[in-house]
């Protein structure tokens, strides 16, 4: 018997997410049939983070322990050939047996992109939400800052959680804009617009609560529109209500970039 690691990377947009449920099709159960298929064996694998419906991922992580002879390295190759387009095996390799993918994570990264534009553009709207208004990301990064460090994250985690704490360590959180988005020549045509940028919120910690990440990005965008003043994210998360941060920003925009295990590897 042999533990295997997989890194996965998604388009979450025509799945209900990562766990496997019972109203749609869940990336989980489609990499476990498509496991067992070629490997002939009941595989169930285990999942680091359990990804919402419509939301992307980079580097998710997965075990599952086999038989099989293939070698480790060539399962990736070889359950690429039969997955969907929208999900593929980044890398397969062997760990030890104790390895598990949930317990003892050192780091999870996720990134959040708004597309801040006058118009919408039809390349964009599966990965990034969509501000109209002017975004502001000097004030979102002034924000941001109240909110790195361990806190009790209350106010910006959905009901219906499964976490035993609702403390979180946020190590680094990154917001930057990418101005080159449109050819210059279809830059704002009038005074009160401005140019179209993607804004990139990356945001690094132990751990995250339930749309976690999702209501951060929506707060900051009200900051970044001038809704909240910088200042206000401090009342929220010292107010532990979750009635008074922002709405949960959509899916489309939130990627899994990376889970980091550290010295485990």
């Amino acid at each position: 018997m042999k533990r295997i690691r997989l890194i996965i990377s998604y388009d979450g947009t025509n799945y209900v997410g990562w766990q496997v449920q019972k109203n749609g099709l869940a990336i989980e159960q489609v990499i476990n049939e498509h496991l067992s298929k070629l490997l002939n064996e009941d595989i169930t694998i285990i999942g680091a983070s359990r990804t919402d419906s419509g939301v992307h991922a980079l580097g998710n992580v997965a075990v599952f322990d086999t038989e099989t002879k293939i070698p480790p390295e060539k399962i990736c190759f070889a359950l690429n050939q039969g997955l969907p387009d929208d999900i593929r095996i980044i890398r397969s390799e062997e760990v030890s047996l104790d390895f598990h993918p949930r317990y003892g994570a050192h780091s999870k990264t996720y990134e959040y992109a708004i597309l801040n534009s006058r118009v919408s553009l039809p390349l964009t709207r599966l990965y990034a939400d969509y501000v109209y208004y002017y975004l502001d990301t000097d004030k979102m990064r002034r924000a941001a800052k109240y909110l790195l460090g361990e806190h009790d994250f209350t106010a910006f985690s959905s009901a219906g959680g499964q976490q035993k704490s609702m403390v979180r360590n946020i190590y680094s959180i990154d917001i930057t804009e990418e101005t080159d988005i449109l050819p210059k020549a279809q830059a704002p045509l009038h005074k009160d617009d401005f140019s179209p940028k993607m804004v990139r919120i990356r945001i690094t910690g132990n751990g995250f609560l339930y749309n976690m990440v999702r209501i951060i990005a929506g707060t900051l965008e009200k900051v970044g529109m001038g809704i909240y003043p910088p200042e206000h994210v401090k009342e929220i998360l010292e107010s532990k209500d979750r009635r008074k941060s922002a709405p949960k920003a959509p899916a489309r925009g939130l990627t899994l970039r990376e889970i980091d295990y550290g010295n485990l590897e």
